[in-house]
C-alpha cells in the first residue's frame, strides 16, 4: 500500500511540474521599480544602471554587470523599453566605440549588441511603436569651435530584427525628442540651430521644420495637450495642432548668471519643476542653485522662494506611478552619487546611494 502511495505522489509531482505550476522559467527580477541611469564619468567610460524599489532605501547596483558578467564599455546617455526589451545607449569617450546594448527588460540578459559602426554619439531614445524606437545622434563630432561638424540624425531601431534600418537627417546636435501621436518632435543642444524638426513616423521623414529659438529643447506635453520647449532661456508653449508658438514664458532668475535646466512635469501634468543654477566665480566656480516650480498657466516665471532649497547636478524627473519627485546628486565624478526622493509637495522622503553621476530615471510599473 505504501508503495502505491509513493508512486501516486511521484506522479502528481511530475504532472504538477509539467503543468508549470512550480517553475515557469527565468525570474523577471527587474520588472518593477525605478531604473537609475548612472551616466558615469565620461572619460572613465564607467556608466551603469541601478534598480531602486519604490519601497526600499537600498539600490541594486550595476545590474547589467551582474547579469552579463561584464561592464558597459562607456557612459550611458539614455535608456528606454519597447515591450519586453530594454535599450541602453552607450557613449564612449573614444571615437568609434559607441554602441547599443539590447537586453531582456525583465532579466537584463543581453539579447543583441549594435556596434559603433552603426551608431555615432547616441543621445536619447523613445518608444515609437511595439517594434520600433527612435534614437537621436550627434553623428561624428569635430574639434572646437567646429564640434558639431555634421548634421545630427534620428536612428530608426527595428526591435523585430534588432537592427538600425534608417537614419533621418535633422539639425546639428540632435538631443531631446518627444512622441505625439504619429509625430516625433526633435530638439538640439550646443549649437546655434534654432529649428525644431517634426518627423512623420508613418513615412519616417522630416515633414516640417519650425523656427523656435536657439537650441530648442523639447520637454513634455502638458494636461492641455500643449508641447513645451525651452529655448533662449524661455519656456515656449507650442500648439501641436496648428504648429505655432502660443506663448513665450520668460524665466526671470534670482541671479542673472543662472541657467534653467532639467525640467520635469508633475503627475497631473499641470506643474513644471526645474533646476536653476550657476557657477560662482567668487567661490572657486562652485556650482550653486536651487529647484523651482511653476504652473502651466503661468505667463511669467519669477524665481522667489525655491520649491526645494537644494541644487541637483544630476537628473530630475517625476514618477508617473507615485507622483514623487526623483533627483540625482553627484558629489563628484569619482564617487557614488545619491538619489533624493521628494513628495509632490516638495517634502523630502529619503535618499538612496546610487552610482557615479545618476542623471536619468526610467520608471517601470
Amino acid at each position: 500500500m505504501r508503495y502505491f502511495s509513493i508512486l501516486a505522489i511521484a506522479a502528481i509531482t511530475v504532472f504538477t511540474t509539467a503543468c508549470g505550476t512550480i517553475d515557469v522559467g527565468p525570474s523577471k527580477a527587474y520588472d518593477k521599480g525605478v531604473l537609475v541611469i548612472n551616466s558615469g564619468n565620461f572619460f572613465d567610460n564607467n556608466g551603469s544602471i541601478s534598480l531602486l524599489s519604490r519601497s526600499n532605501t537600498t539600490a541594486q547596483t550595476d545590474i547589467f554587470q551582474k547579469e552579463n558578467l561584464r561592464t558597459i564599455q562607456g557612459g550611458i546617455s539614455g535608456y528606454a523599453e519597447v515591450d519586453s526589451k530594454g535599450i541602453i545607449l552607450i557613449d564612449n569617450s573614444t571615437a568609434g566605440k559607441d554602441g547599443i546594448e539590447i537586453v531582456d527588460a525583465g532579466t537584463f540578459k543581453t539579447i543583441a549588441t549594435i556596434a559603433s559602426t552603426e551608431i555615432e554619439n547616441p543621445r536619447n531614445i523613445i518608444k515609437v511603436s511595439s517594434t520600433k524606437a527612435y534614437i537621436t545622434c550627434w553623428d561624428a563630432t569635430g574639434i572646437y569651435p567646429d564640434f558639431y561638424k555634421n548634421k545630427g540624425y534620428v536612428a530608426v531601431l527595428d526591435l523585430s530584427t534588432n537592427k538600425i534600418t534608417k537614419k533621418i537627417k535633422v539639425q546639428a546636435g540632435a538631443e531631446d525628442l518627444v512622441l505625439v501621436g504619429d509625430e516625433v518632435y526633435v530638439g538640439n543642444t550646443g549649437t546655434y540651430e534654432n529649428m525644431l524638426s517634426i518627423i512623420d513616423t508613418k513615412t519616417e521623414a522630416v515633414k516640417q521644420s519650425v523656427e523656435i529659438g536657439t537650441n530648442p529643447s523639447v520637454l513634455k506635453v502638458d494636461a492641455n495637450g500643449k508641447l513645451w520647449i525651452l529655448a533662449d532661456n524661455q519656456m515656449i508653449r507650442f500648439n501641436i495642432a496648428t504648429k505655432v508658438i502660443e506663448n513665450k514664458v520668460k524665466i526671470i532668475a534670482s541671479n542673472s548668471d543662472k541657467t534653467p535646466s532639467s525640467f520635469a512635469l508633475s503627475l497631473d501634468k499641470k506643474t513644471f519643476f526645474y533646476i536653476s543654477s550657476f557657477y560662482d566665480a567668487a567661490d572657486g566656480y562652485k556650482q550653486k542653485g536651487e529647484t523651482y516650480s511653476f504652473p502651466i498657466t503661468a505667463t511669467e516665471v519669477k524665481e522667489g522662494t525655491p520649491f526645494i532649497k537644494r541644487l541637483f547636478g544630476g537628473g530630475l524627473d517625476v514618477d508617473q506611478v507615485s507622483g514623487n519627485i526623483y533627483a540625482g546628486f553627484a558629489p563628484s565624478l569619482k564617487q557614488a552619487g545619491y538619489v533624493f526622493r521628494y513628495s509632490s509637495a516638495g517634502v523630502l522622503i529619503d535618499s538612496v546611494k546610487a552610482e557615479i553621476n545618476p542623471s536619468k530615471f526610467y520608471f517601470k510599473k
